[in-house]
């Protein structure tokens, strides 16, 4: 299934962040809710809706649920300290390969929680975005063999969302503030 309409409402509980933070190094902060807490990935060159890109994840850990509604400033001598900007918002579907680049969205909240701790685990995810600005088919995959251990691959699917030469920098504005990561940081 590939129309945003077309999503199922008792999926649309699982939502998800992405918070561009300007720490020691500028990054964007990529967090899915799975059960109650947001795995946590730290991507440096920020999200891309260029299926032919691949973004470098790497896996920071978890946060809570509330975590996902900061936009400020965390202050100096803190861990992460910086300016965060809510980059993107919104819901995602889990989704599983039914054959070779073959995807079918799990609309049954408790079986998508399953697939999505099961795949985490085993170090592939796959999950449908609905936010303001990532929108489609995704993927996050473990690079196991290369690069250190907590490094995983963001991958765009290719779908109707697709969006060539995409760069998260051409999209530099809070969705929920609409302020830029230096107004965030001077106090506007």
């Amino acid at each position: 299934m590939d129309k945003l309409s077309d999503m199922n409402t008792k999926s649309d509980s699982l939502v998800f962040v992405v918070q561009k933070h300007a720490a020691t190094r500028l990054h964007y902060d990529f967090r899915l809710q799975i059960g109650e807490m947001m795995p946590s990935w730290a991507v440096p060159k920020g999200p891309t809706l260029d299926s032919t890109v691949k973004r470098l994840a790497m896996e920071t850990g978890e946060h809570d649920m509330e975590y996902r509604h900061f936009e400020g400033v965390i202050p100096e001598g803190s861990y992460g300290a910086g300016a965060v900007m809510i980059w993107d918002e919104g819901t995602y579907v889990p989704e599983i390969e039914t054959a070779l680049g073959v995807r079918q969205q799990v609309k049954d909240p408790a079986e998508g929680q399953q697939v999505m701790k099961e795949g985490l685990a085993k170090g592939e995810i796959k999950f449908f975005m609905r936010g303001k600005k990532l929108k489609g088919s995704f993927a996050l995959v473990k690079t196991h063999g290369f690069g250190p251990k907590n490094s995983w691959l963001l991958i765009k699917h290719k779908d109707k969302y697709v969006v060539v030469g995409y760069d998260a920098k051409d999209s530099d504005m809070s969705v929920v503030s609409k302020r830029m990561i230096e107004e965030i940081a001077g106090g506007k």
